[in-house]
């Protein structure tokens, strides 16, 4: 059995180049790395370094024991994460998203979830699949189903767009509208939603987009302006956007027909986990808008 920490100083000798800045870069004494560095070569029975006057230098065969020492140290760090992460799981049941709608939905049960039930405040998951096999999180919601063995995606329902219009333009005179009617004009939108930024952006021609980062400006900005703006089905759940949609009478909700504007979410979890978050996902089930 090898110790991480001449592992350690073995891979910072191979990136620094020399025992002195080795030992500064761990905090500790030059002769310190020495002894060090000679109880790994004995303990594997190998030559690691070329020695020459005033020069220390790794052998190919060092080398490779550093390459095989960093793979080490890093698969040594991604267990501790694990089980660690195992263990805050068991305690607090984490749940993610790529995508606001079902942590705003989620959010308006807060006081009716599970007391160990822990949203993300944002959704920023970049990839869920291995989020999951990771313990990070306990059920994450995403716009796809997840491809991987052990994790299990359930189709929680549909997430439908609309678009929030000045009463006296034009478009505003219909029951729905597509996203070729909205061709070139200019949207002030939030910027954390998720996928629904690059589809509304590939698919209305000719438009522009003012992105905000705070809630609140976008609502002073939409309450002094005419710049349409969007919503969903689940922007009921959304405390502000619910007033603001509720008093704003400069403008018609229509919702957008195209298939790009209706979003399946699926809510995935590891398959052995499945009773953990069985009673979430039910809460999830019941209150969603589809």
């Amino acid at each position: 059995m090898l110790d991480n920490y001449l592992l350690e100083e073995l891979v910072t000798f191979a990136q620094t180049g020399t025992l002195a800045k080795t030992a500064a870069t761990l905090n500790v004494t030059q002769p310190t790395v020495t002894r060090g560095m000679q109880k790994l070569e004995s303990d594997l029975g190998v030559q690691l370094f070329d020695r020459q006057p005033n020069r220390l230098s790794l052998t190919a065969t060092g080398k490779l024991a550093a390459t095989e020492a960093s793979a080490l140290l890093a698969a040594n760090q991604a267990a501790v994460d694990r089980i660690q992460n195992f263990d805050r799981n068991q305690r607090v049941l984490q749940v993610g998203a790529t995508l606001p709608g079902p942590l705003i939905a989620l959010q308006s049960l807060a006081t009716q979830l599970p007391a160990n039930v822990q949203l993300a405040a944002t959704a920023d998951i970049i990839d869920p699949a291995q989020a999951l096999l990771a313990n990070d999180y306990a059920l994450i919601f995403t716009n796809h189903p997840l491809a991987a063995p052990a994790i299990t995606s359930e189709r929680l329902g549909t997430e439908r767009l609309a678009v929030n219009l000045n009463q006296f333009m034009y478009q505003a005179n219909q029951a729905t509208i597509t996203f070729a009617e909205l061709a070139d004009l200019s949207f002030v939108v939030l910027n954390d939603i998720g996928p629904w930024r690059a589809i509304i952006q590939d698919n209305i021609p000719g438009a522009k987009f003012f992105y905000q980062e705070e809630r609140d400006a976008l609502t002073e900005i939409t309450k002094f302006s005419d710049f349409p703006y969007f919503s969903t089905n689940v922007s009921q759940f959304d405390p502000v956007l619910t007033t603001q949609l509720a008093t704003d009478d400069k403008r018609v909700c229509l919702p957008i027909t195209d298939d790009a504007a209706q979003m399946p979410i699926y809510a995935s979890y590891l398959t052995a986990e499945k009773a953990r978050v069985a009673a979430i996902l039910k809460q999830a089930q019941a209150v969603w808008p589809d």
